[in-house]
């Protein structure tokens, strides 16, 4: 039974030891009952939460830690130097931390490897974190992962199931597969694919979900063109080119690449969408105002984050962890993408 917690009586220190006294349980049971923990009987959770109550004890994170063994700290390795899909996810990431109660550390890992998988990882677990997710992951980084001993959950952010790691990830092949329909219902028969770089999992998804898409289809099967995901690198390839290419569209892995294509095309007379469909992957916010509009697949970025962080609270809170967890894509059609010119 809890007794009135009258104002002369209240402890001058909260913490939970005192709501533990004053409720008559252990401090254990107080953080237990502060981190929704199923097995707490309902007679007993209430007590708990009345002198909670009475008391309006709010538990800092340090308190939190030290009754737990835990920090409510989640550990984000971004393993990327691109900016839109990568921040949009640890965004989504970080709310739904918040929500829950956790607090987000992150490192950025770029392109010059000044800092490795095995240095972030060190990094994060010497900060005392719950869990590591890692975002834009390229298959050097995850191979890294498998070397290290990690003793919390992982979550990679990608599309193949993994038995090392929980994973999340945005629907690669449907977002290619819906692509290619496209351009195929339009007339196109003849398609160039211009990839990202092939150690990124969502380039290599991507990949092969359009080889895969294209044979099923018996289209004409042509080389693919690996780009780095820069719109200088697509400017310079389609500037490069001798004459109006051969194939009559192009799905590129990301919009930055499309809009670097779209405008070397302009540059060297080439016509889009009338000489060359182009469909990109991001739906990038200037996507809508490039001129042609571009036709991309859009990926909500944001609910991947949120998704990965309802996967590592179930795993770290002891509830049933789904496995493998996809955000649906989505192809948006504008203006750069049209039937083939006549032959």
């Amino acid at each position: 039974m809890v007794s009135d917690v009258e104002s002369g009586d209240r402890p001058e220190k909260l913490g939970i030891r005192e709501v533990a006294v004053l409720a008559g349980v252990s401090h254990m049971t107080v953080s237990r009952v502060l981190n929704g923990h199923p097995n707490i009987r309902p007679a007993t959770r209430q007590r708990v939460m009345d002198v909670i109550e009475q008391l309006d004890f709010k538990p800092n994170s340090a308190a939190r830690a030290l009754a737990t063994q835990r920090t409510q700290r989640i550990g984000v390795i971004v393993d990327s130097s691109v900016e839109f899909g990568p921040t949009s996810t640890l965004r989504g990431l970080e709310f739904a931390a918040r929500s829950g109660g956790y607090s987000v550390t992150s490192v950025a890992m770029q392109d010059d490897a000044s800092l490795t998988p095995e240095a972030a990882v060190g990094h994060l677990i010497a900060e005392g974190v719950d869990a590591l997710c890692v975002v834009a992951p390229r298959s050097s980084s995850v191979s890294a992962l498998r070397r290290i001993s990690i003793d919390v959950p992982v979550l990679v952010v990608k599309a193949a199931k993994d038995p090392n790691f929980l994973t999340v990830s945005v629907d690669q092949q449907l977002g290619t597969t819906l692509a290619v329909d496209h351009l195929v219902a339009l007339g196109h028969r003849d398609i160039l694919h211009l990839a990202g770089p092939l150690d990124w999992l969502d380039a290599r998804g991507r990949e092969r979900a359009f080889h895969a898409r294209i044979e099923q289809w018996g289209l004409k099967v042509r080389p693919i063109v690996v780009g780095d995901w820069t719109a200088d690198f697509g400017y310079d390839y389609a500037v490069g080119l001798k004459g109006v290419p051969e194939y009559t569209a192009m799905f590129v892995a990301n919009d930055e690449m499309a809009f670097g294509v779209v405008h070397g095309f302009h540059d060297r007379g080439i016509r889009v969408p009338e000489d060359v469909s182009i469909i990109g992957f991001d739906d990038l916010p200037l996507s809508r105002h490039f001129i042609p509009p571009l036709t991309t697949v859009t990926q909500d970025f944001y609910a991947l984050g949120v998704k990965a962080m309802e996967v590592l609270r179930a795993a770290l809170e002891g509830r049933e962890i789904p496995q493998r967890s996809k955000i649906p894509s989505e192809l948006v059609v504008r203006a750069s993408t049209a039937p083939p010119r006549s032959s």
